[in-house]
């Protein structure tokens, strides 16, 4: 069985208190978009677990991946018999745009449906919390507010059907522990549901990511995107999560005047 593990964009991310945990309550909405990578997994045909991948190269320990440590979570309450697990990567490694959490949720709705679990879309959330804070949100995979660690959702009236939404991604990386490192956390004067309420043109001075600016005078080559997104005719431009992608939204195809040299670029159109 295959499946399209697809990525996420933050519109506005708020950081708002340290917790007694060690992690940070945060206020952001999470939006999917069209940018996919591939997932395969079948029983295994010589009794062995395997897991390989293709496309770009994953760091770290193999045994870390959220797909093998989704099998290993759902093994753990179940007696699922080994399994061949493929991914093709296509989704820029630790660039804000929740690529490694998507691969971890679709593995659990595809051994889901695999074996015939018959586990309930908030069953499946419950074990994707064992992967990562979002992980759930790609369980729904439709527009969501995230609150607390940004593990508890809620649904939001956002549409940007119809228009174009361009991610550039530097070939820097941002560690998480870096962005927040940079970060005070406070409560915000205006919540976030009350500015993406108001239009998209009120965006560019209200919807801010927390992240940003800490982040950008470490490596500037964000901020430079950022702007040449808006002098493009972008409506809106932003990082997304932690960076270091950046996405602008545009209400016709994008026509850069401006080209981003070593850069991922990827253009989707919201249905």
């Amino acid at each position: 069985m295959v499946v399209f593990p697809n990525a996420k964009i933050n519109l506005g991310l708020h950081i708002t208190a340290k917790r007694a945990d060690g992690y940070h309550d945060i206020e952001t909405l999470y939006y999917p978009i069209s940018l996919r990578d591939a997932l395969e997994i079948i029983p295994a045909p010589d009794g062995r677990f395997q897991f390989s991948s293709t496309g770009l190269e994953i760091p770290g320990h193999p045994g870390s991946n959220l797909c093998i440590r989704a099998f290993e979570i759902l093994s753990g309450d179940f007696d699922l018999p080994p399994v061949h697990i493929y991914l093709h990567k296509v989704i820029p490694i630790g660039a804000g745009l929740g690529g490694g959490s998507s691969d971890g949720a679709f593995a659990v709705g595809l051994l889901n449906n695999l074996f015939t679990l018959g586990l309930s879309a908030e069953t499946m959330k419950e074990y994707t919390l064992n992967l990562g804070s979002d992980c759930p949100f790609f369980i729904e995979n439709k527009p969501l507010f995230g609150s607390g660690r940004g593990d508890r959702f809620e649904p939001a009236p956002v549409d940007l059907s119809g228009y174009f939404i361009m991610v550039v991604v530097p070939g820097v990386h941002v560690p998480t522990a870096e962005a927040y490192a940079g970060v005070t956390p406070h409560k915000s004067a205006v919540s976030l549901r009350v500015v993406l309420d108001q239009a998209m043109s009120t965006w560019k001075e209200n919807l801010v990511n927390d992240f940003e600016s800490s982040v950008i005078q470490k490596h500037p080559i964000i901020g430079e995107i950022k702007n040449r997104l808006y002098r493009s005719g972008a409506l809106y431009a932003s990082m997304s999560g932690s960076g270091s992608a950046v996405y602008g939204l545009f209400k016709e195809i994008p026509e850069l005047k401006e080209r981003f040299p070593g850069c991922f670029t990827f253009v989707t159109r919201d249905a």
